[in-house]
């Protein structure tokens, strides 16, 4: 096998640890990790396995990077195609319920599994897991911020709040559909964004009306 090969060999490796770690943090948190169960799940060895991460610390911190990117393949990746403004924000959160309806993750979100579990333990994995939901309230804050500026909503918004509502409304999905089941909470979250965009948009049938 050339030099080029095993690279790719190892990459894809690399990868498809990383994706079950994922999954596996969804439902057991970061600590629930075990190299030797990821290691027999990939079909790797422990040597093979050892050559990716000097420790479960790394494993966290690119864990928590993989989830990252596997958010923005699947939720903002698709809105962004949305039309900038209150269509993307809607879009964005029609993504995010459809990443949960769709079951992407076996636990429903990593990000919310692992801030419950590292929010009052400082370290490395904590500081990156901050970061990643501080960029995802960013974010949302500047598409927020767009639709303002584009007229789409009223002058008067403030862009952190209304933020922070829909980013609530999207992760109490994760709890009601996780202990009461059925999809009576993805509807309930899509009507309650939907309703509150179109009532401090100027022209609601950019929207949906239902």
């Amino acid at each position: 096998m050339t030099q080029d090969g095993r690279r790719l060999r190892g990459l894809r490796s690399r990868e498809a640890i990383l994706e079950q770690a994922v999954g596996l943090a969804s439902v057991e948190g970061l600590d629930g990790l075990s190299l030797g169960r990821l290691a027999t799940a990939t079909g790797t060895s422990k040597s093979g396995f050892f050559a990716h991460w000097r420790d479960k610390e790394q494993l966290q911190l690119d864990a928590v990077e993989w989830a990252a990117r596997q958010w923005t393949e699947h939720v903002v990746a698709p809105a962004m195609r949305a039309p900038a403004g209150v269509r993307r924000l809607f879009a964005l959160h029609e993504a995010r319920l459809r990443f949960y309806d769709d079951g992407v993750l076996p636990g429903g979100c990593f990000f919310f599994t692992v801030q419950a579990e590292f929010d009052d333990r400082p370290g490395a994995v904590h500081d990156r897991v901050a970061r990643s939901m501080r960029e995802w309230q960013e974010f949302l804050r500047r598409q927020v911020e767009q639709a303002v500026a584009l007229g789409e909503l009223a002058e008067g918004v403030d862009p952190a709040q209304l933020a922070y509502e829909i980013d609530a409304l999207g992760e109490m999905v994760i709890i009601h559909s996780r202990l009461h089941g059925g999809p009576d909470s993805l509807l309930h979250a899509r009507r309650a964004v939907l309703q509150r965009l179109r009532a401090l948009c100027p022209d609601p049938a950019l929207l949906p009306e239902n």
